[in-house]
């Protein structure tokens, strides 16, 4: 398999803005696909993939023997459904997180992918941008000394859009799946620790949680730190990770989640006598090097950098928050 041959399930605007341009860019990934039933939503992704199939229904994609790879921008809680359907489809899937609701989930998603031998994975793009790479090489290195604490906090505010998909139960909203992800996984990623004892506080609309606030300690690879972070999705954009050890700080503020497009993607490394050295990272594109990254597994067997089993981790993590969190008013 040279060149791996893309669909897409649903016309997200998510998908139209940054995957599909991705995969349609991506070395050795060719976008061939997408299903929707709305031509206008087509026209968008039509307009820079003039030879894009379109198919009337998500089933009908996955019947078409064109298409080895799908990838899933739908909402939520229609996640784990049609991700089960493309593998027994025979496709790869590489599928919008959350991949799942719950931790319990991805243990049936782990049995597919084992069963078939396909590579089901979620589109936790970060992990494959340089930025977070250079934290943890840096940490790794003992630039900083003991890891003591870590903060982390994403927040952008969608009050003025009720029916966004994130701002009801039923399709899974919340900021914890939509944004939680990243201030956990990210953490986990860079540190290889996992959570010793959690409390949370979070705050709910029409019983959506939109605002959760999480704090702990953290243990794993020799380490075990201090842990607090916020989400929410009805304050200011913010978004910023720092890792403070005893001789030294990590610093990933400007757009640690959404390189570039938040702001330019950096990361810097304070150390005693005010020096700060920056990484800026300009060109790096997430979802293009996500895609390629799928593409290298596929072709020369190589360890998806961000296998379910850790995708695994970081829900848990949120299921657990749930679980001891006290809901406040504000």
């Amino acid at each position: 398999m040279k060149t791996i041959r893309w669909g897409i399930l649903g016309a997200a605007k998510f998908a139209r803005d940054h995957m599909a341009p991705a995969i349609h860019a991506a070395e050795g990934a060719e976008l061939v696909a997408l299903a929707t039933s709305d031509p206008a939503k087509a026209a968008g992704f039509s307009a820079f993939c003039p030879s894009l199939r379109l198919h009337e229904s998500y089933d009908a994609l996955l019947a078409d023997p064109g298409v080895d790879a799908v990838y899933i921008p739908l909402p939520n809680h229609l996640h784990v459904e049609w991700t089960l359907k493309a593998v027994a489809a025979g496709k790869h899937v590489l599928c919008e997180k959350p991949i799942a609701l719950q931790a319990t989930e991805i243990d049936r998603l782990i049995a597919a992918r084992d069963a078939s031998g396909l590579l089901v994975a979620e589109a936790f793009m970060i992990l494959h941008h340089p930025q977070w790479h250079r934290a943890k090489e840096w940490l790794e290195a003992g630039e900083i000394g003991t890891l003591r604490h870590v903060d982390a906090a994403f927040s952008y505010n969608n009050e003025a859009e009720p029916g966004n998909i994130r701002n009801r139960t039923e399709t899974g909203g919340g900021s914890l799946p939509d944004i939680g992800v990243y201030t956990f996984g990210s953490v986990r990623f860079v540190t290889e620790a996992e959570p010793e004892a959690l409390q949370a506080r979070i705050r709910r609309e029409n019983g959506v949680e939109v605002f959760a606030q999480v704090w702990g300690t953290m243990v794993g690879a020799g380490r075990r730190f201090t842990y607090g972070s916020m989400t929410s999705m009805r304050l200011f954009n913010r978004q910023e990770v720092v890792f403070q050890g005893d001789r030294g700080m990590i610093r990933v503020s400007s757009a640690p989640f959404n390189a570039n497009v938040h702001d330019l993607a950096e990361v810097e490394l304070h150390r005693p006598g005010q020096r700060v050295v920056t990484d800026r990272f300009p060109t790096a594109n997430q979802y293009k090097l996500q895609v390629e990254a799928f593409g290298r597994s596929l072709r020369d067997g190589l360890p998806y950098p961000c296998p379910l089993e850790f995708v695994r981790g970081t829900q848990a993590m949120i299921d657990r928050v749930h679980q001891v969190a006290l809901d406040i008013s504000l």
